[in-house]
């Protein structure tokens, strides 16, 4: 008899903000009865890696939490447990959250609950698709998103396909050697490169060894630490 899907329940908090996530319990879940993320390339070795809360999507939540959104249309990418977007969406900012995962709506839609908050705009999105309808927008989000040297071009492509003419990108990349060639690629669409180490990562387990990478192009203000370009 198959074990029961395991979930598990935390509160992670920004300040005087609190954010409720039902997650995974551990990346040993798994539940693909119909073979749904099997017919779409997710093994069940990969299948739970969208519901863990990972150092890196902790630190673009900590670093969005700060950073100036108001008016912006924002898309995060990758979403997995979607915590940027749970946490923009307290603060009623316009959001909207993406990935490949099938099951990542199901989550979203139950954390949204949980935290009371407005419905969070949600497609299932492959980055090879040209014919998203998703639109443009202002600022665009993600973490740990270039785990595969094939992603590099389709990440960047999608990103241009739905980046206004101004418009800013922060991606937090825990040090997967590709950012180098992403940045190069981005350029080719007109953003600018430069990144950081993110600040007082304490609300960590362990050191964060990656970056904060961001990205500008248009009249998109220029984001706090950009003078920190990259020789890429």
């Amino acid at each position: 008899m198959k074990s029961p899907l395991r979930l598990r329940y935390q509160t992670i908090e920004f300040g005087n903000v609190d954010i409720h996530v039902c997650t995974l319990r551990d990346n040993q879940q798994f539940d693909d009865p119909n073979d749904i993320a099997l017919k779409l390339g997710i093994s069940s070795a990969t299948w739970p890696l969208f519901g863990i809360i990972w150092p890196s999507s902790l630190v673009l939540a900590h670093y969005i939490v700060n950073h100036p959104t108001e008016g912006k249309r924002i898309l995060e990418i990758g979403c997995g447990m979607a915590l940027s977007s749970l946490l923009l969406n307290e603060r009623n900012d316009d959001i909207t959250a993406t990935d490949y995962h099938p099951e990542v709506g199901v989550f979203l839609e139950r954390n949204t609950q949980l935290n009371h908050g407005k419905a969070i705009g949600y497609q299932r999105v492959d980055w090879a698709d040209k014919a998203s309808d998703l639109g443009l927008f202002d600022i665009i989000i993600g973490s740990d998103v270039l785990y595969e040297d094939e992603h590099i071009n389709l990440l960047a492509d999608f990103i241009d396909r739905h980046a206004n003419t101004a418009c800013e990108v922060i991606l937090v990349d825990p040090g997967r050697g590709r950012k180098n060639k992403f940045s190069r690629r981005m350029e080719t669409h007109g953003f600018s490169f430069s990144e950081e180490k993110p600040e007082c990562t304490d609300y960590l387990d362990k050191p964060f060894k990656g970056h904060v990478l961001k990205f500008r192009r248009g009249d998109a203000p220029s984001p706090p630490g950009s003078d920190s370009s990259s020789n890429a």
